[in-house]
């Protein structure tokens, strides 16, 4: 077991596999004019039960004429086939290069049949070899379309962010089947000054047609040579709406194609556990997404939300780091205030998502939640790309391992040239612990806090706080002005300085996370709580801990004991201590 692990974690280094990934992530995107300080921001849960978090790096590389690519499957590590590789890649850190072009992902499988077993190129592959070609969104989108017509498209459906210090776009793809090489996609730039998300959901419906006129503002992947033109702002597959005809699964005027409703349809599965996401992104910036409660539920699948809004305020880095934390909290459906959250609050279920009570064949189906926030998440990241500084100093990729609610998002400069140990790949795996690997410190903290949310999770949230300001306050204000008098002279001296920032930062975050844990062992050990004072536990003359706090149970969880178990723990006569 041990060999065929550690040569699949040389296959992620040459040839882009990673651990198993699920229909599970979320990703929100932001752009310039809706970014506090003119930045476009994109944020990615790798979310899979199965997902090893560790941050993926590439340098860049030369390469002779006519040489050529393994590509491997990212999910299975399953060989797929050769491709040509170029005279030239761009270094990657993982899912942002070094010209601050970054992509993210959420997977929503599909209509059956649409996987190409023979193609060669999956999703995974896709996003990290054109993150090595590209430097830009509109290259990307270029890039990616001639990738699958080449060598065919080898996942189920999926949405793609794709972001650069100019733009943010989403894009969407599907296979075409067995004997059908290529896909069926469709992009979309949103609009400067307004947000999208996309959560395991198909969200594009209709979009501009190709007129063939250079006024227009769609072109299909014919015209590609017309994709930097900055009016174009929808690019689709040439054949997407005849395709679909020939498969039987759309029949109306080409204006009124719908591509989430042709591959995707919209089911309460798809609203409830995917919807949700993106409808609590967006009611946080936009009072007005309310209305879509309904929708978002599942209980009123008529009025879809739309693919982009206007938020009613800027968003920061920082803003976004915390919207990725949530757990629907503040509306109806917050996780914490039914029984299901236990004694102390939790805002975790366990899975799976649905479930019914054994033994009653007629029983009603019941769901957990499924919040932006998850307790099998591998990676997290907020992508922010700067058009006003040069690129490698402009991207900042602040990634964080396991649980966004307990992790730290660190500040990794794409431009980096090395990465931290304890984000190292090969530093440990899904089935082996590494004492310096951050995914199981990360880990270790967070089921602790699971134990005892109400309070456990509030000392790593304060930890949390602490390290990400100092580090958006250190980027803004000593790194990136340090960086760029070092890139006027001498570029790599940038680079390398970069660098050392960015792995002390991770470093010291793992130090300080270690600590955490070590503090939150002793504070609430067995279920008490140790008294403090000024930053210290309360201890008596003699040095003998003071007696800890032993807050017991709410009364909603006491009223819910009671209703159980009747009279069994009635105390009687009066008595109790």
């Amino acid at each position: 077991m041990k060999r065929i692990i550690s040569i699949l974690l040389v296959l992620l280094v040459s040839g882009f596999i990673s651990n198993r990934t699920s229909q599970a992530c979320t990703n929100f995107l932001v752009t310039k004019g809706a970014s506090k300080n003119g930045s476009v921001m994109i944020t990615y849960s790798a979310d899979s039960h199965v997902l090893y978090g560790e941050l993926y790096y590439w340098p860049a590389r030369d390469y002779p004429e006519g040489a050529w690519l393994d590509v491997y499957e990212w999910d299975t590590g399953k060989y797929k086939g050769k491709i040509r590789q170029v005279p030239h890649t761009y270094s990657v850190v993982g899912n942002m290069n070094e010209h601050q072009l970054s992509i993210g992902e959420t997977t929503w499988g599909g209509i059956d049949g649409m996987t190409d077993p023979d193609a060669i190129v999956d999703y995974g592959s896709l996003i990290y070899i054109t993150l090595q070609r590209a430097k830009n969104a509109r290259e990307a989108i270029k890039v990616i379309s001639e990738l699958v017509a080449e060598y065919g498209y080898a996942s189920s459906g999926e949405s793609l962010s794709i972001a650069d210090p100019n733009e943010a776009w989403i894009l969407e793809i599907i296979g075409k089947g067995k004997a059908n090489k290529g896909a069926a996609w469709v992009a979309r730039r949103i609009p400067d000054g307004y947000i999208s998300a996309h959560a395991n959901q198909a969200r594009i419906q209709t979009f501009p047609l190709a007129t063939g006129k250079k006024t227009s503002t769609a072109i299909t992947s014919k015209d590609l040579r017309r994709i930097n033109d900055p009016l174009v702002d929808c690019v689709y597959s040439w054949d997407l709406i005849e395709f679909s005809r020939s498969k039987n699964l759309f029949s109306g005027s080409d204006q009124d194609f719908s591509f989430s409703d042709t591959f995707n349809p919209i089911t309460f599965d798809g609203a409830r556990f995917c919807e949700m996401r993106v409808w609590a992104f967006f009611r946080a910036v936009n009072g007005e997404m309310e209305q879509y409660k309904n929708y978002a539920s599942g209980h009123d699948l008529s009025k879809r939300m739309p693919l982009w809004i206007k938020p009613d305020r800027k968003i920061s880095n920082y803003d976004l780091m915390n919207f990725m934390r949530d757990h629907l909290e503040g509306t109806e459906f917050d996780m914490r205030k039914d029984i299901g959250a236990g004694p102390f609050g939790s805002p975790y279920r366990w899975r799976p998502l649905t479930w019914k009570v054994s033994g009653d064949p007629s029983a009603q189906t019941y769901c957990n939640e499924r919040a932006t926030s998850t307790q099998q998440t591998g990676f997290v990241f907020v992508a922010e790309s700067r058009s006003w500084l040069p690129d490698p100093i402009g991207g900042i990729f602040w990634f964080g391992v396991d649980d966004a609610s307990t992790t730290v998002f660190n500040p990794i400069y794409c431009g980096i040239i090395d990465v931290p140990e304890c984000f190292r790949v090969g530093n440990g795996d899904m089935v082996t612990y590494s004492p310096t690997s951050a995914f199981w410190l990360f880990n270790q903290v967070a089921n602790m806090c699971y134990s005892r949310y109400d309070m456990m999770s509030a000392d790593a949230i304060k930890l949390q706080k602490d390290l990400e300001t100092r580090f958006i306050t250190e980027t803004e204000n000593t790194i990136d002005k340090e960086a760029r008098t070092l890139y006027e002279k001498d570029v790599w001296k940038a680079r390398e300085y970069l660098t050392k920032y960015s792995v002390t930062a991770a470093q010291g975050t793992f130090k300080q996370w270690k600590k955490l844990s070590e503090y939150l062992l002793v504070k609430y050990i067995d279920g008490n709580i140790k008294q403090e004072k000024d930053g210290k536990f309360v201890v008596s003359e003699d040095a003998y801990p003071g007696f800890p706090m032993q807050p017991g149970y709410d009364d909603k969880w006491k009223k819910s004991v009671i209703q159980d178990t009747g009279d069994k723990l009635k105390v009687v006569g009066g008595g109790g201590h």
